[in-house]
């Protein structure tokens, strides 16, 4: 009987990937970005270990969001003192902060615990085409499907 492998943390290769938004669904764009990231399109996936590549996101501003999520979502946001909440739209979200809605997302699909804050290190998310990981020679993915 053969063993299960299981990857070790000394022994993981890393690769760049570059996600293109534009005119993208958040939730597909954002899903992606998460399961490269846990590493999970790899052979070598272990659980408990950050075997996930790095995953550059460009055109952030220009996500799209389905049905009524521009006037019906709402981010919120609290100080934690009184009176200290703060409501944003998606679409104000969109206009004003598109890099956080984006790392928002994509947060949300991670683990929630410290393995996932090691794995959210690896994400790089820009609102503009332009990134500055070129040196990194990052490989393009395609996002099937459409709106």
């Amino acid at each position: 009987m053969k063993d299960t492998y299981m990857e070790s943390k000394e022994k993981v290769t890393r690769s760049w990937y570059v996600l293109d938004a534009k005119d993208m669904p958040l939730g597909r764009v954002a899903s992606k970005a998460a399961v490269i990231l846990r590493g999970k399109h790899k052979v070598t996936y272990t659980p408990h270990v950050d075997c996930g590549d790095y995953v550059i996101i460009v055109n952030a501003s220009s996500v799209a969001l389905t049905g009524n999520k521009l006037e019906d979502k709402m981010y919120y946001d609290h100080s934690r003192y009184v009176g200290g909440l703060r409501e944003r739209t998606a679409k104000e979200m969109r206009e004003k902060y598109p890099v956080e809605m984006v790392e928002r997302a994509v947060e949300g699909m991670l683990p929630h615990n410290r393995l996932g804050r090691q794995m959210y290190k690896k994400l790089f998310v820009y609102a503009g085409e332009e990134h500055p990981h070129m040196a990194q020679q990052p490989k393009k993915l395609e996002l099937g499907g459409n709106k």
